[in-house]
């Protein structure tokens, strides 16, 4: 085999290595789930293998140790620093700030449909409980957030932070 050669294969290899990285660090951002980008690592360090010239067993060797010490040792790192904000004692932001708020019912709500506005924002809403309605004009508590439509409950019956089923 040529120098010329050599060089092209590991350059063909490190691409490969290189798209892969790309392409598992892209799924990552829509599963959100600090898995895949471990996996991207391994294949950016065999992208490193590959263009220093090691041989295709040895670049897959680096992939996979890499990956496994990433997920074993990294991964719970990064999760435990990333725990929500209620847990660490920090203000609350986006849905964790929500839940627990006070609402104004601005058209009816129960189970099927409603509209609350909650720190002056519109959201729309259904009742935690099936079986309740809230007319407009009531004042709810924000139970839970699903998507982008606030389950809300009695506000004079939860205290705040509490659940309804603590309540009965």
């Amino acid at each position: 085999m040529t120098r010329a050669s050599t060089c092209h294969d590991r350059g063909v290899d490190a691409v490969v290595w290189v798209v892969l990285g790309v392409l598992l660090a892209v799924a990552e951002i829509f599963t959100t789930t600090l898995f895949l980008i471990m996996f991207a690592a391994g294949a950016f360090a065999a992208a490193g293998a590959a263009a220093l010239g090691a041989p295709v067993a040895l670049q897959a060797v680096v992939f996979a140790v890499v990956s496994a010490l990433s997920v074993a040792v990294v991964r719970p790192v990064i999760r435990r620093h990333a725990r929500p904000a209620l847990e660490s004692g920090e203000q609350p932001f986006g849905v964790d700030a929500i839940e627990g708020a006070t609402a104004l019912v601005l058209e009816p709500v129960d189970a099927e449909r409603g509209l609350v506005k909650i720190d002056g924002e519109l959201w729309s809403a259904r009742s935690y409980d099936a079986t309740q309605r809230y007319a407009e004009g009531e004042r709810v508590q924000v139970i839970k957030v699903r998507g982008a439509t606030a389950l809300v409950w009695q506000d004079e019956i939860s205290g705040p932070g509490a659940l309804p089923e603590a309540k009965r």
